[in-house]
């Protein structure tokens, strides 16, 4: 029998590099607004040469991740909901809301929080508790920290070690984006609230260091629960 089978290709470099700046804007390392290095630069870091560089940032001004200002530089754009993107459609034409879109977190952020518990290393320990001393910060400035806040979302997946896992919650961004700052705001109106935010990411972090899987996967149901309900008593 014949098969439809075609030849592996290596992944390209210009692939690698959109990778590794696609995954840095997830984790909030890269957080909107920052700009990029010059090209040389990052040829120079990355030892590839600057079209390589040109063509991985190419395709990230257009999946709409950076935004290149001529004379200035390219910078970290604001996620933004993309009609290409499924969970765009979903949303928009099923009535979804911000409840759906939090039911829809709790199936993957439960799962992820118990994988990271089993997966994590010390380097994404580290992207978690940064995150979280980041969100602190923020809130303490009187700001929202929602950049902080998907980092941390996004650290959980990142430790899952599950490129599946990844991938949607990479197609979820904005989503996840949106839904978190249009929860902060509204939740952040008193300060308890966000006091037991923090609290809860604590727990998390610590379920996740001690590697106790299910203690991970209830820490982050509580989070996510808080969450849905506190909207749910708003349309009360």
């Amino acid at each position: 029998m014949k098969l439809p089978l075609k030849p592996i290709k290596p992944k390209r470099i210009s692939d690698q590099v959109f990778d590794q700046l696609t995954e840095l804007i997830a984790r909030g390392e890269l957080k909107p607004g920052d700009k990029l290095m010059p090209e040389r630069e990052l040829s120079a870091v990355l030892g590839v040469s600057r079209t390589t560089i040109r063509n991985a940032i190419n395709k990230l001004v257009v999946l709409g991740f950076l935004d290149h200002k001529q004379g200035q530089g390219t910078f970290v754009r604001l996620p933004d909901v993309r009609d290409n993107n499924p969970l765009a459609i979903a949303m928009q034409t099923e009535d979804a809301t911000l409840e759906d879109l939090l039911e829809v977190r709790m199936g993957l952020e439960c799962n992820a929080a118990a994988l990271a518990a089993r997966r994590a290393v010390e380097e994404d320990i580290h992207f978690l508790e940064k995150s979280l001393e980041e969100m602190k910060a923020e809130v303490a400035s009187d700001r929202l920290g929602t950049e902080a806040d998907v980092s941390f979302h996004m650290a959980v997946s990142y430790a899952t070690k599950n490129p599946v896992q990844v991938r949607i919650m990479r197609e979820f961004y904005d989503f996840l984006f949106y839904g978190i700052n249009e929860n902060l705001a509204r939740l952040y109106e008193k300060p308890e609230r966000i006091e037991e935010i923090l609290f809860q990411h604590t727990q998390i972090i610590h379920a996740i260091k001690k590697h106790d899987p299910d203690e991970a996967y209830e820490a982050m149901e509580r989070h996510i629960i808080y969450v849905l309900n506190f909207f749910k008593n708003q349309d009360l």
